[in-house]
């Protein structure tokens, strides 16, 4: 990665130049790809979303070392409060309350009108984001809390099971009262608005977003948008990575009786750790929720809590620009595998062997065991070796020294 450097403390002049290269590289990308087909750039939109998500284990797993399993529980707790709060599905809830808490339901009917009662409730996208991580920060932190004595396997395990609480909760709230629809997910759930303008494409458009005329693909529309967040994303924790927060989660990384020794409140800094990384997550499933229109329990189970912490691990605990580059990787994986592995397997063999997505589950694997044995740190990690986790600044200063014995 000799080529690309964003330490700007450094080498300030070679970063903004990668940062402006790059930036170009991504606005230019969607114009490029769709000549090959908007489902190239749909691949992308996800590969963004799941950058999100990564960014904010990034400070649990990365930052304060904190091994998160049920990270995805958050991007669940965002989507489904968008669809909850931007879908017909909150009629549903009504109609499940009538019987429990009619008085409730009356006041809710007084508050938004009588349409909530057929229709449901349609707050803006623009509302419920901000909403939707506020209360996976909330979550973030009741996670948190039970777990500040516990480190490693244990701390591993609990997150875990937080992780499947919330989706066989997410997969069973619908009796009573129906929070969820259950197994059958939620569905219509509105898209994107910018001043009015949908980003899915106005009815009878072919999800095409005309801007002054121009219209572009619904897929490209979101992928502008979810670049700006991933953008405002690595500002906001490269800043905090940065900041007297960010050294204090480093610290409990490292040693955290010795962090404790030195005044830093331990319990405080861990919470703020759980909430604002599950606060993105947050951010992320609700832009999930509108850009697909639909949510259900499947889209957030360990497997996908394993692979967003593959992303951080495969990219470079810690460091952020080696995060974005593993998220990439791992989420555009199984559509490059689906386009390229099986049709390969026709050719030569006249069917397919091993399915695409077999043969991720074992890439996973694979690159994990790989990265763990030989690149600690991870295949891009931080140019500065106090950002990186101790076991890997130990174990390159170990090599260092036999090849300096050998010579």
């Amino acid at each position: 990665m000799a080529l690309l450097t964003f330490d700007t403390a450094h080498k300030p002049r070679q970063s903004y130049a990668s940062m402006a290269l790059l930036l170009a590289v991504m606005l230019v990308f969607p114009f490029v790809a769709a000549q090959f087909g908007n489902s190239w750039v749909r691949i992308i939109d996800m590969a963004l979303l799941y950058i999100m998500l990564a960014l904010g284990l990034n400070i649990v797993v990365g930052f304060a070392g904190l091994l998160d399993l049920g990270y995805i529980a958050f991007f669940a707790v965002g989507a489904y409060l968008t669809g909850l709060l931007a879908s017909p599905q909150f009629a549903a809830l009504l109609e499940s309350v009538v019987n429990y808490h009619p008085e409730l339901q009356d006041a809710i009917v007084r508050t938004f009108g009588e349409d909530v009662r057929t229709n449901g409730i349609h707050l803006s996208v623009w509302f419920v984001v901000p909403l939707a991580g506020l209360v996976a920060a909330l979550f973030g932190a009741l996670l948190g809390a039970p777990t500040l004595k516990l480190r490693g396997d244990y701390l591993a395990i609990v997150t875990l099971g937080f992780g499947e609480i919330i989706r066989i909760f997410m997969n069973n709230l619908n009796d009573p009262i129906n929070f969820t629809n259950g197994p059958q997910g939620v569905n219509l759930i509105d898209p994107v608005r910018i001043f009015g303008l949908s980003l899915a494409g106005e009815p009878g458009s072919r999800a095409t977003v005309y801007i002054a005329g121009f219209g572009i693909p619904s897929v490209n529309a979101y992928y502008f948008l979810f670049l700006l967040l991933c953008i405002v994303t690595i500002f906001m924790t490269s800043r905090m990575q940065h900041s007297r927060l960010g050294r204090a989660w480093v610290a409990i990384r490292e040693d955290e009786i010795a962090a404790k020794a030195m005044g830093i409140n331990t319990r405080n800094v861990k919470l703020l750790a759980f909430s604002m990384g599950a606060s993105f997550g947050g951010v992320a499933g609700a832009m999930f929720a509108a850009f697909q229109g639909f949510v259900s329990p499947e889209s957030f189970s360990l497997t996908e809590s394993i692979a967003v912490l593959a992303m951080v691990v495969l990219g470079g605990i810690g460091h952020i620009p080696g995060v974005v580059m593993g998220g990439v990787l791992l989420a555009a994986l199984p559509e490059v595998l689906r386009h390229v592995v099986e049709p390969a397997q026709q050719a030569l063999f006249g069917k397919v062997v091993i399915e695409a997505e077999v043969l991720r589950q074992l890439l996973y694997g694979l690159a994990m065991v790989l990265i763990m044995l030989n690149r600690p740190a991870g295949l891009w990690p931080s140019p500065i070796k106090e950002d990186r986790p101790a076991a890997a600044i130990a174990k390159e200063d170990k090599e260092r020294e036999n090849e300096e014995r050998e010579a």
